[in-house]
Order: structure tokens, then C-alpha cells, then sequence
């Protein structure tokens, strides 16, 4: 194994953060920039990465099943984050993250980078989950390079966006009884947030020569059941939780892929790693970088007093109003529902035609069932104000039949935040993706769920969904491309076209 030289005191240690855009990714990334690292932030959503306002940090382009994109993004680097999981793309895990870890192994033998900190899953040795499988190989191939691996095992971590503790907490709140199967008598050990945060800023700090393996818990060992019947007594909710004593991973999964907004590809990697006990052996760790490990309920109690801070972020245009309509019990991971359609019109012409949305000129598509839910809710006295602003472009806070511009990007995205009377917090968004040659449209509902009723009224308008935004696109398309024909024409012969 190469030891790389150590940066000069003097200089800033330069950081790179592989899954920037994750969970974990993008709640180390402020801790780094606040302990003055200089940070490049390295994800797939180069966007969203943007929108974050990270002070002083380069956002870059990494897609890790494509080597030509790591060919230079780790040239003056010191330590690197990995911090990606396929779980989402489930189809062919494993192979996807042996793939992902292979070509980081051979980018790092030819950098300079000194440290690699690698955030892993705790193992149990007779295990079929592929989560838990993919996670032990990545930490295998990386440390086939010649740079130092420090490899932190956590158990399940507790803070808003950990999706192990989301699907704990949909459950909760959106049934009264919680009928769990035997995996909830398996063990393990919680761990907070700020614990794990802790832990890999911390390990940033210490000198490496070689590669290591650490695991990582909080202070309690108990089992799932114990702590939901911990979160329900939190909550403050009325819950019977009678787990049932049968084998049925493949029913919980598709049973609470309808309850918690959690992807299910997601729920069933970790469901299927929830069949063992996995406890941490963390004394390693623990005298390496001592620090007080926080309670499962005091977690927990932290997470939920943290909860409205989830959508006070670009997606939502940092809307004081969205963060005032917000209340506990709101799904953190939102439903969705829409369609992407491929279109040669120009994105100016696309973007002019969103922006037409409302009033008389109504919602592009299906306007009956619109109005439809006009009137419901005026049924439910519900004040809406109706129409939409004269003027052709659209203004942030602008009104348009009960929604709100909450985000504005122009030739790329209007999202309007939802105005009617229904148990949850949703928007609609308008998307527009130019590749050069051709362009696409994405609409799409988001829709936080409040508790059992939220989700109700989701799949009651699930039907709706199933064609609405499909014909929204396509008719935005149609009247884009007329517009273009339009100015086209008028170029030709000489007149002025439209503004």
C-alpha cells in the first residue's frame, strides 16, 4: 500500500464527497465547509447539488457506472467520501456497486488522494440481503487500491431522511395498527445522526497508513419492536403494534410501499437486511474518537422537533409559507406521480407555454376534471382565489387557481406550490431538460402525505394520475412546437415575431 504525503499544515485539506446528493452526503457536506475543508461535492444531480448554497463548494458532474467521469475530478485531492449506494436501482445491486466501486479503485491508484472514509452497513455473515452484500464487496474492491480505506459499518441511522427510520415513523403515523412480521424481533443498535456525522469528520482528522474497519452504534441494543414501541410512546399516538409471527418480507414490502413514501426498491433492500441481529462491536471506534453517544429516544426526539427544517430547501423555494403550512406527522419522503415526454420544440417556445398555465387558458389538458376539484373545494369552504396574473411571464408568489409560484427557474422549472384544501403539503412541477437535439417536459405532483387520510386522498386521485400529466406533457409539446412553426414563419417573412 502507497501512503501518499501528508498536505502541509498551512493548507486546506481538500475534500471530496462521492454521493453528494444523498442523505448522509448532504448533511456532511455543511459540517466539512463549517471545519474549513475545501469541498468539491460529486453526484448526478448537478442541479440540485447547486441549488444548495454550499459556500465555497465546487459541484461536479460523477456518475460512478461511467469511469470517463472520474478521469479528473479527483486531481489535487486529499480524502474522499464514498458515500453512494444503488439501492434505488435494484435491478442487478450487486453488480451495479462492484461496477461503481472498481472504477473509483482505479481512479484513486491514479491520484494523489491520502484517505479514503467509506460509510458502510453492519454485516452479519450469513446474510442473502444484496444491500448488505454490495456493501461488503464495495469495501473489498476499495481496498484493493493503494490508498488507505477507513471503513465505517453503521447500524441504522436516526435523523430526518434515514430511510430505516422514515419507514418506522410512516408506519407509525399513518396506522393505528401496526401489524409487523417477525423481522421486528431481530436487534440492533440506533445511531444518531450527529453521531455518524461526528465520527466521519472526525476520521478526516486522523493520520491513516493503512486501511481499517470500524463499526458504528449508539449506546442501545434492542430489538425493532422495541423501538417502535418507543416511537409510538414519543409520538403521543394511540397504536397497537401486534406483530405477526410468519415469514412475509415479500407482503411487508409491497404493504409498506403503500403506507411510507420510501421507494420501495429502497424498503426491500432494507427489509431483507432487517432478517438478523447486527449488532456493533464499536469499542474500536469509540476510544479512536470519543464522543457521547445520544439515546434512541433522544434521537428521535431531536429528528421530529427537526422535521419542518425537511422542505425548507430549493425544491421548495425556501417558501416561508410552505415551512408555516407544514405539521408533524407529514410524510418526509413525498409521493409522486407524472410523466416525461421527449419533444423537438425549442425551450424558449416550451417554457413560454408553461408559463400560460391557469385562468382561461386552463391546465393544458383534462380541464373538466380540474374544475372538477374547483368545485369540491369551494364545497369545502375553501378560499381560492380563481385566475392568474394578465401578463405572460409568471412572477414568484404569483397566484394561479389556489396555487402559488414557489420556484421559478426560467427555460428550466416552475413549481407551484398547492393551494386547495386536502390532508398533506404537495406542488406541481414543470421541467424542461434541453440534451442539445432534443428537449423534454417533466410534470409532476409531489404530495407529503398527512398521516392515513393523506394517503387516502393520494390513491383516490391516483386514477387521475395515471393519464393526466402524460396528457399535460404532450399537449405542451403540441403547443410549443405550433409556437416555433409560428416564429419560424414570421422570420421568414420578415415580420416581427411575438415576445
Amino acid at each position: 500500500m502507497r501512503v501518499k504525503q501528508e498536505t502541509k499544515m498551512n493548507e486546506k485539506q481538500r475534500v471530496l464527497v462521492l454521493g453528494a446528493s444523498g442523505y448522509i452526503g448532504q448533511n456532511l457536506i455543511p459540517e466539512l465547509i463549517k471545519q474549513g475543508y475545501q469541498v468539491t461535492a460529486a453526484a448526478r444531480r448537478v442541479d440540485w447539488m447547486l441549488s444548495q448554497g454550499w459556500q465555497d463548494t465546487q459541484c461536479v458532474y460523477v456518475d460512478l457506472q461511467d469511469p470517463e467521469t472520474l478521469k479528473d475530478v479527483m486531481k489535487e485531492i486529499d480524502i474522499v467520501y464514498f458515500l453512494v449506494h444503488s439501492m434505488a436501482d435494484h435491478a442487478n445491486l450487486i453488480e451495479r456497486e462492484r461496477t461503481a466501486a472498481r472504477h473509483v479503485q482505479q481512479a484513486l491508484d491514479q491520484s494523489n488522494v491520502k484517505h479514503v472514509i467509506y460509510l458502510s452497513s453492519l454485516q452479519h455473515g450469513h446474510s442473502y440481503s444484496q444491500h448488505l452484500i454490495s456493501r461488503r464487496l464495495t469495501g473489498e474492491i476499495l481496498r484493493e487500491s493503494q490508498v488507505p480505506v477507513t471503513e465505517i459499518r453503521s447500524a441504522i441511522i436516526v435523523g430526518s431522511g434515514s430511510a430505516a427510520f422514515e419507514i418506522m415513523r410512516d408506519m407509525v403515523y399513518n396506522l393505528a395498527i401496526l401489524t409487523p412480521p417477525r423481522w421486528v424481533r431481530s436487534k440492533s443498535s440506533p445511531i444518531a445522526l450527529s453521531n455518524i456525522l461526528h465520527y466521519l469528520t472526525e476520521l478526516a482528522k486522523r493520520p491513516v497508513t493503512e486501511s481499517k474497519i470500524y463499526d458504528a452504534g449508539g449506546p442501545e441494543y434492542m430489538s425493532y419492536q422495541e423501538l417502535f414501541k418507543r416511537f409510538i410512546k414519543i409520538s403521543g399516538k394511540r397504536r397497537l403494534l401486534i406483530p405477526i409471527p410468519i415469514p412475509i418480507s415479500m407482503i411487508s414490502v409491497h404493504f409498506i410501499s403503500l403506507i411510507t413514501s420510501v421507494p420501495p426498491a429502497i424498503a426491500k433492500e432494507l427489509i431483507q437486511g432487517l432478517q438478523h441481529d447486527l449488532p456493533a462491536d464499536d469499542k474500536a471506534l469509540r476510544e479512536l474518537i470519543p464522543q457521547t453517544l445520544v439515546s434512541f429516544d433522544e434521537a428521535v426526539k431531536t429528528t421530529l422537533a427537526q422535521e419542518a427544517d425537511a422542505i425548507d430547501n430549493a425544491d421548495w423555494g425556501y417558501d416561508p409559507e410552505v415551512k408555516k403550512r407544514w405539521r408533524p406527522g407529514y410524510g418526509f419522503y413525498p409521493k409522486q406521480a407524472g410523466a416525461t415526454l421527449g419533444t423537438s420544440a425549442s425551450t424558449e417556445s416550451l417554457w413560454h407555454v408553461v408559463q400560460q398555465i391557469g385562468g382561461k387558458n386552463g391546465y393544458f389538458y383534462a380541464n373538466a376534471l380540474w374544475k372538477t376539484r374547483a368545485i369540491m373545494d369551494d364545497m369545502m369552504l375553501n378560499k381560492v382565489k380563481y385566475g392568474r396574473p394578465a401578463r405572460e411571464e409568471l412572477q414568484l408568489g404569483d397566484e394561479i387557481d389556489g396555487w402559488r409560484v414557489i420556484n421559478l427557474e426560467p427555460n428550466k422549472q416552475l413549481s407551484l406550490l398547492f393551494g386547495m384544501k386536502a390532508p398533506g403539503l404537495g406542488r406541481l412541477t414543470f421541467t424542461i431538460h434541453d440534451s442539445g437535439s432534443r428537449r423534454s417536459i417533466d410534470v409532476r405532483a409531489w404530495w407529503h402525505p398527512a398521516g392515513f387520510s393523506g394517503l387516502l386522498y393520494w390513491f383516490a386521485m391516483m386514477p387521475a394520475h395515471l393519464f393526466i400529466f402524460k396528457g399535460m406533457a404532450k399537449r405542451i409539446s403540441e403547443l410549443a412546437f405550433e409556437r416555433d412553426k409560428q416564429l419560424a414563419g414570421k422570420s421568414s417573412t420578415g415580420q416581427q415575431p411575438p415576445k
